[in-house]
């Protein structure tokens, strides 16, 4: 027996040895399945903890906001028609991004080099360069374009004013600048005309009269001379063959239509621009002073309803109580309607030869109107106290 035990063990000895060299113990194939799983797991760790970290290195040179915890505001403008790589550099140089030629090739990339739009914009140092490129790919919140509205009988000075308080342009030294020469706009035919004159350096504006009261579309970034420009087509393209030709048959040039009628435009409403304009022609043709107090105001700057001796005193080529004839040139930019009447006044009362009006209501702007001096000054005589008492209630004396 002993014998026989021996044998065994030495047997169980050896299969154990097998086994070992061999590795057929149970657990072993489980092992040589888990193995790789685990070596390959642990690989695309390290190499995902690689990746990562070399993202965020570039991240933080490149992407990252310049200043994440300053959150104050730095104005940027975008100008209209700026190319990605200026956009680009100007960021660069505001302080608002890294690099900008890592920005320039991360919009290209994302396909926004094209959309960014011009505009002033209000951006922040803790803003990463893709919340920066996505404000500037949103615009800045204004209308490309907006509709401007030039009243008429409003001057040059109140249009400038308008466009100053519409944000359209950031102030109005450029566009009185290019109105009161004029010289940029001799390619239209009227204003080649005036500036040919010999009087033309005695104007206020040489444009004053002939941007055309209308509402227009603009771009918002449009400047004073694109402005200007619209303004005067309009006023050609209004002006028709027609009225060309009637005021030939008047003797009138197209400068002194314009004059008369920014003249009709200031003394009256609509309903009355005919008959102011027939009283001015019947004076005209009389080779009377026009006597208008709405040219002494274009000259002096005048809110008064009443003017006095003094007030009427202003030694200026725009003066027709001094000076005989037309005004120098426009006083105002009258509306078609007040153009229509300087070329055809009311025949009525060009017949009777009506030769004074005089305002009844100032609130209403209503007119009397006179053939006779003694019945004009009656007229003034009366309605007089209702101007000076509606100059005391606007603190005017």
């Amino acid at each position: 027996m002993a014998g026989k035990k021996k044998q065994t063990k030495a047997l169980d000895e050896r299969q154990l040895h097998e086994r070992r060299r061999y590795g057929f113990f149970w657990y072993d194939w489980i092992w040589r399945l888990v193995r790789p799983v685990l070596v390959f797991a642990a690989s695309f760790v390290i190499v995902c903890g690689l990746c990562y970290s070399g993202y965020m290195k570039l991240n933080d040179m490149f992407f990252a906001p310049v200043d994440a915890q300053d959150t104050g505001t730095v104005a940027f403008e975008v100008p209209s028609g700026s190319s990605l790589s200026a956009v680009a550099r100007d960021l660069e140089e505001a302080g608002l991004i890294h690099n900008h030629t890592v920005f320039k090739y991360m919009a290209d990339f994302m396909g926004m080099g094209q959309k960014i739009q011009s505009g002033d914009y209000e951006l922040s140092r803790a803003m990463s360069s893709t919340e920066i490129l996505d404000q500037l790919i949103s615009g800045d919140g204004k209308p490309l374009t907006v509709n401007i509205t030039i009243i008429p009988g409003w001057t040059i000075e109140d249009i400038a004013a308008y466009l100053k308080e519409e944000k359209i342009l950031s102030d109005t030294a450029e566009f009185l600048s290019l109105c009161r020469t004029g010289e940029k706009y001799s390619g239209y035919y009227f204003i080649e005309e005036i500036l040919m004159e010999s009087d033309a350096a005695s104007r206020k504006y040489a444009l004053e009269g002939y941007l055309s009261p209308n509402t227009y579309e603009i771009y918002t970034s449009s400047s004073a001379d694109t402005i200007i420009k619209r303004l005067l087509a309009q006023t050609e393209a209004a002006y028709s063959i027609s009225y060309d030709e009637r005021a030939k048959e008047l003797g009138m040039s197209m400068d002194e239509v314009f004059t008369l009628a920014s003249m009709i435009e200031k003394e009256a409403k609509k309903g009355d621009f005919a008959k102011v304009s027939a009283v001015f022609h019947n004076r005209l043709k009389q080779k009377m002073n026009l006597g208008s107090d709405v040219t002494v105001k274009y000259i002096s700057g005048s809110e008064k309803m009443y003017l006095n001796d003094s007030d009427l005193a202003v030694d200026s080529p725009y003066n027709t109580y001094s000076h005989r004839g037309l005004p120098v040139g426009p006083i105002c930019s009258p509306s078609m309607d007040a153009v229509i009447a300087a070329l055809y006044p009311d025949e009525q009362f060009i017949a009777q030869k009506y030769l004074y009006f005089c305002s009844t209501d100032p609130s209403s702007g209503a007119l009397h109107f006179s053939r006779t001096l003694e019945e004009h000054d009656a007229a003034v005589a009366m309605y007089r106290p209702l101007w000076e008492e509606y100059d005391r209630s606007r603190g005017l004396k």
